[in-house]
């Protein structure tokens, strides 16, 4: 994984390549999480790439395993990045 600084907030992040091949902003800090493929609302990117729908949890014993939140869920820049849409 690559790292840098967030260009819009300047937090440390960490770049993960997705299965498609495209580089990932993620929150430097893994959590937990537990997979809910039809329901869940957040997302979560695994260390091999994998971007699956879940919760996240603090409770590690009922979790699916750990991963990375897209940055632009928290960055309070997030708008400044998003693509216009014509």
């Amino acid at each position: 994984m690559r790292t840098s600084n967030c260009k819009g907030c300047g937090t440390s992040i960490v770049w993960i390549q997705t299965g498609t091949g495209k580089s990932m902003p993620c929150n430097e800090t893994p959590v937990y999480y537990i997979e809910k493929p039809r329901t869940g609302k957040k997302k979560i990117v695994t260390p091999n790439g994998e971007v699956i729908s879940c919760e996240y949890t603090d409770n590690p014993s009922k979790a699916t395993g750990t991963g990375f939140v897209p940055h632009w869920a928290t960055c309070p820049q997030s708008e400044r990045f998003k693509r216009k849409k014509l």
